[in-house]
Formats: C-alpha cells, structure tokens, sequence
C-alpha cells in the first residue's frame, strides 16, 4: 500500500493538470501506458475564445502526467481531421500544423478524410516532414500498392508489446473532394484490422490500439463506424476514435473494446490510462473539458505558432483581385438582409461545386471588404471560422423548411439568416414563423417538394447548425475546400463582377 503522503503527491498533480478536484485519481494503482488523445482538431492549432485549448495546452498536460511515474509511459495521439479548416493551417498548406505538432511531441496520428484536403500529393510531402507516426494500415497508394504511411507500429511499454495501429473512413472517397484522392485507395477497415491484429499477435504482442477516424454518425455505414469495428474485431483492447465529433464523457465498451472520443477542436483533451498487469480491468478514462484545464501552454509550442502566424502576414497581404466598389458584410446588414458580398460569396458556392442551390449563414460573414485591391488577408477577416463547403442531396420540402427556418425572424438581427444563391424566395414576414413563404423558384421553375436538390452549403448548417435541423437528413454528396478558398478563387478568376446592385433574391412582401 502506498503512503497517504504519495497519494496526495499525486492528487495535487492530476488537479494542477485540469484545475478540477474530479480528476483525482479514483483508486491507488500504477498504469503502464498513459494516452492523451484529441481528435478532429480541424486545424485549430491556438487556443481559442470559440474552440478549445490548442495544442501547446495538450502538451503540457501531456508532460505533467510524465512526471508522475504511476501513469507508465505517456503517448500524444490524434484521431485525425487536423491539418486543414483554418488560416493558419491553408495558408500553409498543412505545413504549419505538422510544425506544430513536431514541437507538442505527438507520437502517432490516424489521417481524416479533411487530411486529403490539399490532395494525396501534397500529402506524402507533408508526411515526409512529420516526426510522428502516421498510421494508415487500410489506406493505400495506387502508386506503389501499399500504405500511405506506416501499417502498424509496435512499442514496448515495461517489458510488454503494444500494438498500434491506424484506420481512416472510406467515406473520404466523396468527403474530401475526389480530386483529392484519384491516387488512393480506402480499403474496407473491417478485414484490414482482422489482418492486422493477426500480424499484431504473430509478434505476440500483449494489448492492441486502433487509432481511427471512423467515428459513430448514424448516417455511415455500420462496417464503418467505431461500433462496427469493436463488434467485428474483439481483439483490439482500445479505439481511439475521431470524425463523427462525439463527446464521450464516458468510456463506451462494445464486445469487450473501449472505445473514447473527444469532440472537436480541442475543446477536451482525453485521457486514457492502460494496466497492461490487469487487462481484465485495464483502462481508466477521462475527459478533461476546456473549463477545466488551467494550465499554461507550452512554452516552446506557442513560441513556434506566433513565429508562424508572422511569417504568414506575408501571405495574407498577397492581392487577388479589385473591386469598384465596398462589399457589405458588416453585421448589421447580413443579419437583417441581403448583400452583395454574401451573394459574392454564395455565387462563389454554385459556382465551385456546381450545386442548384446554395445556403450559407449570414452570421458567418464577419466583414465588408472595401472598394480597391482586394487582398488574402481580407477574405480571412470576412470568413474567419475555417468552415468548409459541402454539397448534400435534400428534398424540396426540407428545403423550404430550411428557409423558412431562416427568414424566421425578418427583418429583425439574426445570424443564422438565409444568404443564397440558386433561387428566388417571396415572402410574407408577418405571417406566423415556419407560414412565411409563398414562392420557391430554382432555374425559374417552381421548386417541387418532392424533387431532390443538391444544396451547397457550410459544414457547419450541414449538420444542423444555427438550427437547420432539415438539412441535417440529406444525403452528402462532397466536401470541397474551405468556403475563403472557395471565394479567394473565385474572385482570382470570375472577379467582381455587377455586384453594384444587390439582387433581390429574398424578396419581402411590401
């Protein structure tokens, strides 16, 4: 039995960590492995007011559970959908985030389907730059017929083998552009991980992580789910999970497999503690929430992200075009109406994807761009929150529903406003919320309700957000690029083009 003394040695670290007395440890025992593990990151590398703590943050946290020896040796995992989805990552090209994470002291990464966001070229450049393991046993480079990164590592941990190894969603195949991925292959992760764990216990290893961006959506398939994955392979001890964004606030087990998760953005940081001596009581889990956690950042990994976010002004200020005139994005008119910077940017939408529509929120503008050079700079101010684009099957009436949703209350502030491109929308505020549309056109043609339209929109309103629950059924057909990239192109190449007069898309009843 160890000494009350010890004990409270090591009560008052695990509360310097998270800054809350609940994460105490609950019994007095020694772990082997210690894992702190984050997921679907999406590039937000700082911390931040809306997202989480950021990484120099998850570095420490890592390095305090090091000092207390009873947690055994501690990994740094990331679960994937990390290098792309804001400036500070795009700018870059994914560089940035790699710098990044060499300097937190990851140890291994499983890649997100937004991970092929600059296309698998880009890719195996940023992967040759990497000092931690990418782990990718079910995705394969068509160019050489084997895995993009490493199959699967083994490390020994006091004496014992423990194997781990990494699996991405074949849903990339369309939630990345499929531009993007033309050179690789996803192969069903199911039978991979059978053939892995096979090899895994040929080298008799004693414990088995999957690191995966497989995630629980009830919209993918189960064979590739987290869920799917336990049920099929009861081999694996632990899944450290991603895409789906779930906040496990508790260890799920199915078929004997833990599987945990954190959300998004860093907004907690898992921790997973293994006793490789007792497998039939083996893990210790813990989600430490952003309000928790008050430690200070990594000294080093700040440093590095303020060296990098100066050397990016010179990107920012890099021209892309001109306008004659101001395009209005100030609050108080993309709230309450139309204008022709939202119309600048839901062209852009159609445009890019080839969509019938497309929808975007006004809150999410967050700047006009005056009239003269319009600079990289100026459309991060614009669009700031690194959301992405993505086109999605929805049905007439789920359109309409989503719009009205969206006028609902006209002509008063609302950030969740319907900005669009693609239609025509006639309405009557004063009639009651959810009754205030009279007219729908697409193309010039009556909107059916019962037709099938592809809607580009963000992938926040994707799933739901600002309230667009209708939207949240249909069908994605695929992701693209960041909605400031989006833009930046189009202005490189279209340009501001009658944008002088705002059109009247959304057209009130006097």
């Amino acid at each position: 039995m160890k000494s009350n003394v010890k004990l409270i040695g090591v009560l008052a670290l695990l509360i310097s960590v998270a800054g809350c007395s609940s994460l105490g440890r609950t019994k007095e025992k020694d772990y082997e492995l210690t894992l702190i593990h984050v997921n679907d990151v999406h590039g937000r590398a700082e911390e931040s007011k809306f997202d989480g703590v950021g990484y120099a943050k998850v570095s420490t946290i890592a390095k305090n559970y090091q000092a207390d020896k009873n947690n055994g040796e501690v990994l740094i995992l990331d679960a994937g959908d990390t290098l792309h989805g804001t400036t500070f990552a795009t700018l870059n090209k994914g560089e940035s985030i790699v710098e990044v994470l060499n300097i937190t002291g990851l140890d291994y990464m499983a890649l997100g389907n937004h991970d092929f966001n600059y296309g698998d070229k880009r890719l195996k450049e940023l992967m040759k730059t990497a000092n931690f393991g990418i782990l990718t046993a079910n995705v394969i480079d068509k160019t050489t017929g084997k895995p993009l990164g490493k199959e699967y590592d083994i490390k020994t941990v006091n004496g014992m083998k423990v194997g781990i190894f990494g699996l991405s969603t074949p849903e990339t195949y369309f939630k990345t552009n499929p531009k993007n991925v033309e050179d690789i292959e996803f192969l069903d992760p199911i039978p991979v991980a059978k053939e892995i764990v096979a090899k895994l216990k040929k080298e008799n290893v004693k414990y088995i992580i999957a690191i995966t961006h497989l995630g629980d959506d009830e919209s993918t398939e189960k064979k590739y789910q987290s869920i799917g994955l336990a049920e099929a392979v009861p081999e694996i001890g632990l899944i450290v999970d991603g895409h789906s964004h779930t906040e496990l606030k508790e260890k799920k087990v199915v078929n004997g497999v833990t599987i945990v998760q954190t959300g998004e953005y860093t907004k907690n940081v898992g921790v997973v503690r293994i006793d490789l001596d007792d497998l039939s009581n083996a893990i210790d889990y813990r989600l430490i929430s952003k309000d928790e956690i008050a430690v200070e950042g990594d000294a080093k990994v700040v440093e590095k992200i303020e060296t990098i976010k100066a050397s990016q002004k010179t990107i920012t200020s890099v021209k892309i075009g001109k306008s004659p005139i101001k395009l209005e994005g100030d609050r108080s008119v993309v709230r309450t109406g139309e204008s022709n910077l939202a119309q600048l940017i839901t062209d852009s939408m159609i445009w890019k994807t080839g969509a019938d529509v497309a929808l975007t929120n006004g809150g999410g503008i967050r700047a006009s761009i005056n009239a003269g050079d319009i600079t990289v700079g100026d459309v991060i101010t614009v669009l700031p929150f690194g959301n992405y684009v993505v086109t999605k099957e929805v049905k007439g009436s789920d359109l309409k529903a989503a719009l009205e949703h969206g006028l609902r209350a006209y002509p008063e502030s609302l950030g969740g406003l319907s900005q669009v491109a693609g239609l025509t929308v006639k309405f009557d505020p004063k009639k009651p919320e959810g009754q205030k549309i009279s007219e729908i056109k697409i193309k010039g043609k009556l909107l059916n309700p019962n037709k099938t339209y592809v809607v580009a929109t963000n992938d926040f309103m994707a799933v739901g957000g600002d309230g667009y629950a209708t939207l949240k059924p249909g069908k994605e057909i695929a992701h693209f690029g960041g909605l400031d990239e989006v833009l930046i192109e189009y202005i490189q190449k279209v340009g501001i083009k009658n944008r002088a007069v705002t059109q009247k898309r959304l057209v009130p009843k006097k």
